[in-house]
């Protein structure tokens, strides 16, 4: 693959609109997104590289992932760098130190002139409502919930990370089935077909094997499991269907939360839906449906796109 386009380097392609584009990035713990808006409102070069894992400690890292699929987005729409601007939504961006460390390790990758770090929840809220109330619910490796109230107030559910929280990911629904298999296999709980699905899936040959697996397994690895449960439980497996029951009641819990927290005026406020297993396709989409509406909730009927919200927060910096 060539480099990027270099203003002054002619190398036969469509030469850069210098100031035209920002980027907008989410950053997941599965991949990172990115998305270039022109400020008429047309989009430009779109990549797709791995998650950009936040680490307080170790700032330099995310960055790098971030900027390299930037510049890789850059180098499809022929646009020189740096851009005018930056907003990256990353997970685990929540802590104003975390942000500015990022912040600084992003202007030193100087693919953009004015870089500003928020959370991916954030960028899913701003592309679904912009400045309106409404109520954004995150579901992929991880979970957050993000509500607007009608009088401007901004309520966080969720969000806590996969220690102390993650209720109703992809993470926690792996790791549920895992300790599922185990129970099952020390004869503390029923058996269950998770186990041999689960087995066959990693090329495993008995349970004991997974522990050594899971130690080494990535978050995301393990929230790829979700699926596999998902199916396995739609099938009848009772220990899979309840592993899927209690992250579906968590994700109920953090709607009806925000829902009663934030909206008191009876009218059913709009929810809209991100993330990989509650995205338009995902797995446990028309059960989120059906929450939200048990709820009070008003669904969103479109998409939700982070980096299509992130790259409108761009929008909005200074040059």
């Amino acid at each position: 693959m060539t480099g990027p386009y270099v203003a002054g380097v002619d190398d036969g392609r469509t030469p850069p609109v210098t100031g035209a584009f920002v980027a907008g990035v989410d950053g997941g713990g599965t991949r990172t997104r990115v998305l270039l808006l022109a400020r008429d409102g047309a989009t430009g070069g779109r990549a797709e590289g791995p998650a950009a894992l936040v680490r307080p400690d170790r700032p330099a890292p995310a960055a790098r992932v971030v900027a390299d699929t930037v510049r890789r987005a850059a180098e499809e729409a022929g646009v020189a760098l740096p851009l005018p601007a930056l907003w990256a939504g990353l997970a685990g961006a929540g802590r104003r130190e975390v942000r500015r460390a990022l912040e600084a390790a992003l202007r030193d990758e100087q693919v953009a002139r004015t870089v500003r770090v928020g959370t991916d929840v954030e960028a899913a809220f701003h592309d679904a409502f912009g400045g309106a109330p409404g109520i954004v619910v995150v579901a992929g490796t991880g979970s957050v919930l993000l509500g607007v109230g009608e009088d401007g107030r901004r309520l966080q559910v969720g969000g806590w990370g996969a220690v102390m929280g993650d209720e109703g990911s992809g993470y926690q629904i792996g790791v549920s089935a895992l300790r599922t298999i185990a129970a099952a296999a020390d004869g503390r709980g029923p058996s269950t077909a998770l186990t041999a699905a689960v087995l066959d899936h990693l090329s495993l040959d008995r349970p004991r094997s997974l522990p050594v697996w899971a130690e080494s397994a990535t978050k995301a690895e393990i929230a790829a499991l979700a699926p596999l449960v998902i199916r396995t439980a739609r099938s009848g497996d009772a220990a899979a269907s309840t592993v899927v029951r209690s992250a579906l009641d968590a994700l109920g819990d953090q709607l009806s939360a925000a829902i009663h927290n934030l909206f008191s005026s009876g009218a059913p406020p709009p929810v809209a839906l991100a993330g990989g297993l509650i995205a338009p396709d995902g797995p446990l989409r028309s059960d989120l449906e059906r929450l939200a509406s048990s709820a009070g909730g008003r669904l969103l009927p479109r998409a939700v796109v982070p980096q299509r919200g992130a790259a409108r927060l761009a929008l909005t910096l200074p040059d």
